[in-house]
């Protein structure tokens, strides 16, 4: 099927699944959108959420799940395949979303590292303006390493990828060498502290990361690994497009897993989005969020 006789459709709607996967991306574009974006929104009217640096880095993935989300409008309603040669491509432009999302929380992980074990030099070195350059920069590396990318040849291009794809590899180790550590800190250092408001955030903080880090992993990794085969072997799954690639929609559902566990996990965020957003959305229910 064509839009206008020239944009074709992700899918043809000639079998009961076609219009499973178009009304499945449209639900979950709108979902991803609607709770990341509640999100964003949520933090950046509360001060105090802003003032923390672990509320910092929940603002910087929320914004690009948001992103992922509308991207979703395009990626998985339309006959779009990125990669070498395109199909109707954005140049990796809206898929490297993700990638935001990689750096992001590789560093949120060494923040609450530092925060819990090396709280003085936390508190003295680790600013609201340094972690706000730390996630400007997470973007500018992204970005500017898609933009080289797409400016040299294609093979040259092909050759960035190849780099980007072992890069993301030594930063996945990484993180979950650092998940296992910040559960054990959670399991054992947290649990011999006398309980206050300062080891509730840190227990808080601690749990909410690594649960959001192993979710993100279980979700990407399929996509990561077939990424992986396919350069090395030149085999592995191949889709027709990037609506029916099961292991790149798979990745994409962080972009509302990610803030629905941000949400679950912190009361304070809760109850910043029930007041911002869904209290005036909704003003017939006056209970708590």
């Amino acid at each position: 099927m064509l839009l206008n006789t020239t944009f074709p459709l992700s899918v043809n709607f000639d079998r009961p699944e076609d219009f499973l996967i178009f009304i499945f991306h449209i639900l979950f574009a709108t979902s991803a959108v609607l709770v990341a974006g509640s999100v964003v929104i949520g933090i950046s009217s509360n001060r105090s959420l802003r003032g923390q640096n672990r509320f910092i880095f929940m603002l910087n993935t929320s914004i690009s799940d948001t992103l992922t989300g509308f991207s979703v409008y395009y990626l998985g309603l339309f006959d779009v395949q990125e990669g070498y040669p395109s199909r109707n491509g954005t140049f990796y432009i809206l898929p490297s979303f993700l990638g935001v999302n990689v750096l992001t929380f590789l560093f949120a992980q060494f923040d609450r590292y530092l925060a819990v074990c090396h709280p003085f030099f936390y508190n003295r070195y680790i600013t609201r303006p340094a972690v706000i350059s730390v996630c400007g920069f997470c973007w500018i590396y992204t970005y500017l390493t898609l933009t080289m990318q797409n400016l040299v040849p294609i093979s040259k291009a092909a050759q960035i990828n190849a780099f980007g794809v072992m890069t993301l590899q030594v930063i996945v180790l990484i993180k979950v060498v650092m998940t296992v550590k910040l559960y054990i800190i959670a399991r054992g250092q947290l649990v011999r502290e006398a309980p206050s408001a300062d080891w509730a955030s840190k227990t808080e903080s601690l749990r909410i990361i690594v649960i959001v880090v192993i979710c993100f992993l279980a979700l990407w990794g399929p996509s990561f690994i077939n990424i992986i085969v396919r350069q090395l072997t030149g085999k592995g799954l191949r889709f027709r497009n990037e609506a029916t690639n099961l292991f790149a929609t798979m990745a994409r559902m962080n972009a509302l897993f990610t803030p629905a566990l941000y949400i679950w996990g912190s009361p304070a965020l809760r109850g910043a989005v029930w007041r911002a957003v869904w209290r005036r959305v909704c003003p017939w229910r006056r209970g708590r969020f």
